[in-house]
Protein backbone atom coordinates (compact mmCIF):
# COMPACT_ATOMS: atom_id res chain seq x y z
CA UNK A 1 0.00 0.00 0.00
CA UNK A 2 1.32 3.40 -0.99
CA UNK A 3 2.15 6.50 1.01
CA UNK A 4 -0.89 8.13 -0.62
CA UNK A 5 -3.13 5.32 0.62
CA UNK A 6 -1.93 5.67 4.20
CA UNK A 7 -2.00 9.47 4.11
CA UNK A 8 -5.64 9.26 3.07
CA UNK A 9 -6.35 6.59 5.69
CA UNK A 10 -4.95 8.76 8.47
CA UNK A 11 -6.53 11.99 7.21
CA UNK A 12 -9.63 11.20 9.28
CA UNK A 13 -9.96 13.65 12.18
CA UNK A 14 -10.39 10.67 14.50
CA UNK A 15 -7.54 8.37 15.41
CA UNK A 16 -8.64 5.52 13.18
CA UNK A 17 -6.97 2.83 15.30
CA UNK A 18 -7.61 4.61 18.57
CA UNK A 19 -5.28 6.28 21.04
CA UNK A 20 -4.69 3.29 23.30
CA UNK A 21 -1.69 1.04 22.71
CA UNK A 22 -2.17 -2.38 21.20
CA UNK A 23 -2.96 -4.97 23.87
CA UNK A 24 -0.09 -7.27 22.91
CA UNK A 25 2.35 -4.37 23.20
CA UNK A 26 1.03 -3.59 26.66
CA UNK A 27 1.24 -7.24 27.73
CA UNK A 28 4.86 -7.61 26.64
CA UNK A 29 6.20 -4.19 27.66
CA UNK A 30 7.40 -5.62 30.99
CA UNK A 31 10.26 -7.29 29.08
CA UNK A 32 11.80 -3.92 28.27
CA UNK A 33 14.55 -2.62 30.51
CA UNK A 34 14.06 0.74 32.15
CA UNK A 35 14.88 3.70 29.89
CA UNK A 36 15.28 1.59 26.77
CA UNK A 37 15.72 3.04 23.30
CA UNK A 38 12.87 1.70 21.17
CA UNK A 39 12.01 1.82 17.49
CA UNK A 40 8.31 1.64 16.64
CA UNK A 41 7.90 0.54 13.04
CA UNK A 42 4.92 1.15 10.72
CA UNK A 43 3.67 3.17 13.68
CA UNK A 44 0.98 5.21 11.95
CA UNK A 45 -0.72 7.57 14.37
CA UNK A 46 1.66 6.77 17.22
CA UNK A 47 -0.44 5.02 19.84
CA UNK A 48 2.19 2.41 20.75
CA UNK A 49 5.09 4.87 20.62
CA UNK A 50 3.29 7.28 22.93
CA UNK A 51 2.48 4.47 25.37
CA UNK A 52 6.11 3.35 25.50
CA UNK A 53 7.37 6.92 25.87
CA UNK A 54 4.96 7.26 28.78
CA UNK A 55 6.77 4.35 30.46
CA UNK A 56 9.99 6.37 30.30
CA UNK A 57 11.56 4.93 27.15
CA UNK A 58 13.26 6.91 24.39
CA UNK A 59 11.18 6.25 21.28
CA UNK A 60 11.48 6.81 17.55
CA UNK A 61 8.39 6.21 15.39
CA UNK A 62 8.79 5.26 11.73
CA UNK A 63 6.07 5.32 9.09
CA UNK A 64 5.78 6.22 5.42
CA UNK A 65 2.72 8.38 6.12
CA UNK A 66 3.60 11.95 7.08
CA UNK A 67 -0.09 12.50 7.92
CA UNK A 68 0.02 9.63 10.42
CA UNK A 69 3.24 10.89 11.97
CA UNK A 70 1.81 14.40 12.37
CA UNK A 71 -1.04 12.85 14.36
CA UNK A 72 1.55 10.94 16.39
CA UNK A 73 3.25 14.22 17.26
CA UNK A 74 -0.14 15.67 18.19
CA UNK A 75 -0.86 12.71 20.47
CA UNK A 76 2.59 12.98 22.07
CA UNK A 77 1.92 16.62 22.98
CA UNK A 78 -1.53 15.69 24.29
CA UNK A 79 0.00 12.97 26.49
CA UNK A 80 2.98 15.07 27.58
CA UNK A 81 5.69 12.82 26.18
CA UNK A 82 8.44 13.15 23.57
CA UNK A 83 8.54 10.90 20.51
CA UNK A 84 10.75 11.45 17.49
CA UNK A 85 8.96 10.79 14.19
CA UNK A 86 10.83 9.79 11.03
CA UNK A 87 9.07 9.33 7.67
CA UNK A 88 10.48 6.29 5.89
CA UNK A 89 9.40 3.56 3.49
CA UNK A 90 10.57 0.56 5.48
CA UNK A 91 10.23 -1.75 2.49
CA UNK A 92 12.88 0.19 0.55
CA UNK A 93 15.00 2.22 2.99
CA UNK A 94 17.24 0.61 5.59
CA UNK A 95 17.11 1.81 9.16
CA UNK A 96 20.45 2.35 10.96
CA UNK A 97 21.48 -1.05 12.30
CA UNK A 98 22.01 -1.98 15.95
CA UNK A 99 20.71 1.29 17.36
CA UNK A 100 17.78 0.15 19.53
CA UNK A 101 17.35 -1.91 22.67
CA UNK A 102 14.00 -3.06 21.30
CA UNK A 103 11.70 -2.82 18.30
CA UNK A 104 7.90 -2.93 18.15
CA UNK A 105 5.67 -3.42 15.11
CA UNK A 106 1.89 -3.68 15.20
CA UNK A 107 -0.20 -4.51 12.12
CA UNK A 108 2.45 -3.32 9.69
CA UNK A 109 1.13 -4.87 6.52
CA UNK A 110 3.16 -4.75 3.33
CA UNK A 111 3.03 -6.79 0.09
CA UNK A 112 4.29 -10.37 0.37
CA UNK A 113 7.32 -9.65 -1.80
CA UNK A 114 8.41 -6.91 0.63
CA UNK A 115 7.76 -8.73 3.91
CA UNK A 116 11.19 -10.39 4.20
CA UNK A 117 13.03 -7.07 3.75
CA UNK A 118 10.61 -5.30 6.08
CA UNK A 119 10.97 -7.76 8.97
CA UNK A 120 14.74 -8.05 8.60
CA UNK A 121 14.98 -4.25 8.49
CA UNK A 122 13.27 -4.17 11.89
CA UNK A 123 15.44 -6.94 13.36
CA UNK A 124 18.64 -5.36 12.03
CA UNK A 125 17.83 -2.11 13.84
CA UNK A 126 18.08 -3.84 17.24
CA UNK A 127 21.27 -4.44 19.21
CA UNK A 128 22.31 -8.04 19.95
CA UNK A 129 20.46 -9.14 23.07
CA UNK A 130 17.62 -6.74 22.36
CA UNK A 131 13.96 -7.59 21.83
CA UNK A 132 11.82 -7.56 18.73
CA UNK A 133 8.07 -7.98 19.17
CA UNK A 134 5.24 -7.72 16.71
CA UNK A 135 1.63 -8.61 16.10
CA UNK A 136 0.21 -8.91 12.57
CA UNK A 137 -2.87 -10.37 10.94
CA UNK A 138 -2.47 -13.85 9.50
CA UNK A 139 -3.87 -14.93 6.14
CA UNK A 140 -6.77 -16.50 8.06
CA UNK A 141 -7.94 -12.99 8.96
CA UNK A 142 -9.73 -12.90 5.61
CA UNK A 143 -12.40 -15.17 7.14
CA UNK A 144 -12.98 -12.78 10.05
CA UNK A 145 -13.35 -9.40 8.31
CA UNK A 146 -12.74 -7.48 11.55
CA UNK A 147 -9.81 -5.39 10.37
CA UNK A 148 -6.69 -5.34 8.29
CA UNK A 149 -6.10 -5.72 4.56
CA UNK A 150 -8.60 -7.58 2.42
CA UNK A 151 -5.93 -8.96 0.10
CA UNK A 152 -4.17 -12.21 1.00
CA UNK A 153 -0.83 -10.94 -0.31
CA UNK A 154 -0.88 -8.19 2.36
CA UNK A 155 -1.23 -10.68 5.22
CA UNK A 156 1.30 -13.02 6.85
CA UNK A 157 1.82 -16.77 6.84
CA UNK A 158 3.15 -18.37 10.06
CA UNK A 159 5.78 -20.48 8.31
CA UNK A 160 7.29 -17.33 6.76
CA UNK A 161 7.45 -15.61 10.13
CA UNK A 162 9.07 -18.66 11.75
CA UNK A 163 11.69 -18.76 9.02
CA UNK A 164 12.52 -15.07 9.47
CA UNK A 165 12.95 -15.33 13.23
CA UNK A 166 14.69 -18.74 13.25
CA UNK A 167 18.24 -17.36 13.77
CA UNK A 168 17.19 -15.76 17.08
CA UNK A 169 15.87 -16.83 20.48
CA UNK A 170 12.09 -17.14 20.21
CA UNK A 171 10.48 -16.23 23.54
CA UNK A 172 6.89 -16.12 22.33
CA UNK A 173 5.11 -17.27 19.19
CA UNK A 174 1.33 -17.39 18.81
CA UNK A 175 -0.84 -18.13 15.81
CA UNK A 176 -4.53 -17.91 16.55
CA UNK A 177 -7.47 -15.85 17.67
CA UNK A 178 -7.50 -12.67 19.76
CA UNK A 179 -10.12 -10.00 20.40
CA UNK A 180 -9.09 -6.57 19.20
CA UNK A 181 -11.06 -3.36 19.57
CA UNK A 182 -8.68 -0.64 18.41
CA UNK A 183 -10.43 2.38 16.99
CA UNK A 184 -13.02 1.89 14.27
CA UNK A 185 -10.92 -0.30 11.97
CA UNK A 186 -10.01 -3.17 14.31
CA UNK A 187 -13.34 -4.33 15.62
CA UNK A 188 -13.55 -7.79 17.15
CA UNK A 189 -12.38 -11.39 17.01
CA UNK A 190 -9.31 -11.60 14.80
CA UNK A 191 -6.65 -14.07 13.66
CA UNK A 192 -3.09 -12.96 14.34
CA UNK A 193 0.55 -13.96 14.51
CA UNK A 194 2.49 -12.73 17.55
CA UNK A 195 6.23 -12.93 18.03
CA UNK A 196 8.78 -11.95 20.64
CA UNK A 197 12.43 -12.70 19.93
CA UNK A 198 15.70 -11.91 21.66
CA UNK A 199 18.25 -11.06 19.01
CA UNK A 200 21.39 -13.14 18.72
CA UNK A 201 24.72 -11.63 17.65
Amino acid sequence: MSKEFWDQNFSDKEFVYGKQANQFTQQKSHLLSKNSTIGCFAEGEGRNAIYLAGLGHEVIAYDQSTVGLEKAKQLAVEQGVNVQAIPMDLTKEKVISRQFDAAIMVFGHVPAEDQHFFIHNIIAAVKPGGYVMFEVYSEDQLDYQTGGPREKEMLYHPSDVLQWIMPHHCLHFYYGEVDRKEGKKHTGLSHVIQTVIKKKD
